[in-house]
């Protein structure tokens, strides 16, 4: 794997919008895959397809129904037009307030898709200050990374992926990620100060430094 050809794969935003009132934050990822968009809709929405990849999911998977995500998020699922879009509450645990994150998905040809995905949150001023876009948006670049693992057929399911994060490899990309976050974030009219101490805070999070 290319670490810097994986890393620019993405596009990515920041931005923020007023849901009921409240500031919200949002993350905007872009990427294109060399599958056909009802391959990517599938792979993506199909239960045994998604574990392969991502996490086990279980609920009553329908529009109006329930998901929960093994030991990650759940929620409802507000709008499925497949093979195009894809939108869910996204709940960590207890947690209050407004998550949602939606999957847009667009056929370029036959055998290219680009999906886009959006979290749109409600974040807690003390955790935004401190991590900015970082704390969600390398969650979710490496979740598009394994599925391009995933279509070009190099599964990392769940306990693969728990070793592969102790890599020199996932080290690289995370790191790389959380400083493709601080450009985003800079972007979006951070100052460079405050976009620099999040990646630090983002990079510590995700990569801790190695055991002596």
């Amino acid at each position: 794997m290319n670490i810097v050809d994986e890393i620019n794969a993405i596009h990515r935003e920041v931005g923020s919008r007023e849901v009921s009132g409240e500031e919200a934050h949002t993350v905007l990822l872009r990427r294109t895959y060399d599958a056909a968009a009802e391959d990517v809709w599938d792979a993506c929405t199909t239960p045994e397809r998604l574990g392969r990849w991502f996490l086990p999911v279980s609920g009553d998977l329908r529009l109006g129904g329930r998901y929960q995500l093994q030991g990650n998020a759940g929620g409802e699922i507000l709008r499925c037009e497949p093979p195009k879009l894809l939108r869910v509450s996204w709940v960590m645990g207890e947690a209050p307030g407004f998550s949602e994150v939606e999957v847009r998905l667009t056929a370029q040809d036959e055998e290219r898709t680009v999906l886009e995905l959006e979290h749109v949150a409600v974040v807690p001023p003390g955790m935004w200050d401190q991590f900015g876009p970082g704390a969600v948006g390398v969650g979710w670049d490496l979740t598009l990374l394994g599925l391009a693992f995933f279509l070009a057929g190099r599964e990392i399911g769940p306990e693969k992926a728990e070793e592969w994060q102790f890599t020199d490899e996932a080290r690289e990309f995370t790191t790389g990620s959380s400083r493709a976050w601080g450009t985003a974030y800079a972007a979006s009219g951070a100052s460079e100060e405050t976009a620099a101490a999040a990646v630090a805070a983002t990079t510590g999070f995700y990569v801790p430094p190695r055991p002596e």
